[in-house]
């Protein structure tokens, strides 16, 4: 099924502590909300020329977002209400461990790190021009990023210790990130056209997809116990067993990027094109089925 969003270009999407699906729209500079089976609202970002990108839900309850054009953070309630914060060229973002929001910051290769009273710190990534661009919380209890432009996957401690693990594909240019149901992070080579794998000790495996071609963007783990990611140049949503089994399908709409279980169990993808799609995993017959 594909909701049109015709208010815009939807980009990062996720699930909040409110049981409802928030996305960014990140040429209009919106942020929206949908509960299932009602209509979307929106609240206009101001200043609205930010580029709202990635979207995540804090601790606190409330949804964090990165504004990578307009060198902010910004947090929002569900009744609208935001707070921003500077940060230079922020593009991931996600809840960490301690409790605090952490981000990406792609132009300075730096990671940063929001406490729930606002205090910020900054940490440096030991690779000049590396791109820090997706982050996630692993299970062991540090926070994941990758590098896009220096090929490597890095690892940071809620201390700021920074560990970089690079890749063996030349060139694979990793974007998002994600903790997987193995206890692993998974995350999508854009470049190479494959689907990553890290351990906690920093061995990685890489899956190479059918099209090598389609620029995995995003990925994130499903209700069904399988990574599930996007497939930008394609157009098609991608499955990963955490056996390496592949399977793909086709979506309704064009420039797929983030994507996030939703509280339906569905999977929900923001698709550029001005629309979410919704994907129910079929867990008995292993397939997909669109509704």
């Amino acid at each position: 099924m594909l909701i049109k969003i015709s208010e815009g270009a939807p980009y990062g999407v996720a699930t909040g502590a409110d049981g409802a699906v928030w996305f960014t729209l990140v040429h209009q500079g919106m942020v929206g909300r949908l509960v299932p089976g009602e209509e979307p609202s929106f609240h206009r970002l101001d200043p609205a020329d930010g580029g709202p990108t990635v979207i995540a839900p804090g601790a606190d309850g409330a949804m964090w977002f990165t504004e990578y054009q307009g060198d902010r953070v910004g947090r929002i309630t569900p009744e609208f209400e935001v707070t921003s914060y500077e940060a230079e060229a922020p593009y991931g973002m996600a809840a960490g461990p301690d409790g605090a929001m952490w981000y990406t910051c792609m132009r300075s290769d730096k990671i940063g790190r929001i406490g729930a009273g606002g205090e910020r710190d900054e940490f440096a990534v030991p690779v000049e021009g590396g791109m820090p661009s997706g982050i996630a919380a692993g299970a062991d209890g540090a926070l994941w990023f990758t590098l896009n432009q220096a090929g490597a996957v890095g690892r940071i401690t809620p201390g700021g210790e920074v560990t970089v693990h690079p890749l063996p594909t030349e060139g694979a240019a990793p974007v998002h990130i994600t903790a997987g149901p193995d206890g692993a992070l998974w995350f999508a080579e854009i470049g190479a056209g494959q689907v990553g794998r890290v351990d906690p000790a920093g061995k990685v495996t890489e899956h190479p997809l059918p099209d090598r071609a389609c620029r995995p963007h995003a990925i994130v783990t499903g209700p069904d116990g399988a990574l599930w990611f996007t497939e930008w140049a394609a157009s098609r949503l991608g499955r990963i067993t955490v056996d390496g089994a592949i399977s793909e399908f086709e979506l309704p709409g064009s420039e797929p990027h983030g994507l996030a279980t939703g509280p339906d169990g569905a999977i929900w993808v923001a698709m550029e094109s001005g629309g979410l799609a919704r994907v129910m995993p079929d867990r008995l017959a292993g397939r997909f089925v669109v509704d």
